[in-house]
């Protein structure tokens, strides 16, 4: 079970919203390649991005920072004899020639949200250009599925886009309950099982987590196809020790 910091990318500073709303900002780091740093010798074997006003622009609008923590994520890797830490990305990706240069850059996984809900055609396409590297991520509120920022809701039922992005050749799923994000109110377990029974790719958990329980309740599930839990106002926060965290969750599935 891999826990996976999140690093927020808002006017190239690291915050966390609640909800996803823009206006319930909070900064936690004017420099976010010095968040990265540290959550990195926290421990953390894969980080999350999301260029946040890129998610609302439709187009990127936080390179700089990303290249920033690339490089730092790089050199830790480099000086602890690590072959990779993967970085995941999200926010305001809608063509191939941005997933292509976000990938040279040394992004590992591309994450398409929006885009995906209502441009399939792209999402198929991204995943045939770049077999491996594309994530889709789902966001929704009471099993339907939300865009634009979480803006607006969708008609699409979050099970029946997850198996029809299944068939496109996603490499994972990254599940995210609207309505307990930013708000540590706990995972909504039930949900992310029954969305990782319904699908053979891996679902990443994201949303509510609060504590060292709800990790261990995600671990206890890990076998339904659960691969990992995007943290992020826990670990900030404090309510959540993410090198203690991962060190439980890797007691609790050893020989998984």
């Amino acid at each position: 079970m891999l826990l996976i910091p999140a690093i927020d990318l808002k006017d190239g500073h690291c915050v966390r919203l609640k909800q996803g709303d823009m206006e319930l900002a909070t900064v936690f780091s004017e420099d976010p390649a010095e968040m990265a740093l540290h959550w990195l010798k926290q421990g953390a074997r894969r980080l999350h991005l999301v260029d946040l006003n890129g998610a609302f622009a439709g187009k990127p609008k936080n390179e700089a920072a990303v290249k920033s923590i690339l490089q730092v994520v790089q050199d830790f890797a480099e000086d602890n004899g690590i072959d990779e830490i993967p970085v995941q990305l999200g926010g305001g990706i809608r063509d191939l020639d941005t997933i292509e240069r976000y990938l040279d850059d040394g992004i590992s996984y591309i994450i398409i949200g929006t885009a995906a809900v209502k441009s399939p055609g792209f999402l198929h396409d991204a995943c045939g250009a770049f077999p491996g590297h594309i994530i889709v991520g789902l966001d929704a509120k009471d099993g339907k599925v939300a865009t634009d920022g979480w803006s607006k809701l969708s008609g699409h039922e979050v099970i029946d886009l997850a198996q029809k992005f299944e068939q496109y050749g996603v490499e994972s799923i990254i599940y995210t309950d609207i309505g307990r994000d930013g708000m540590m109110g706990g995972v909504n377990i039930e949900a992310t099982v029954k969305l990782a029974q319904a699908v053979r790719v891996p679902i990443i958990a994201s949303g509510g987590v609060h504590n060292i329980r709800d990790v261990e309740q995600l671990c206890a599930v890990q076998d339904e196809g659960i691969e990992g839990v995007i943290c992020g106002r826990s670990i900030y926060e404090g309510t959540l020790n993410l090198a203690e965290a991962q060190a439980r969750a890797d007691a609790l599935t050893e020989g998984d």
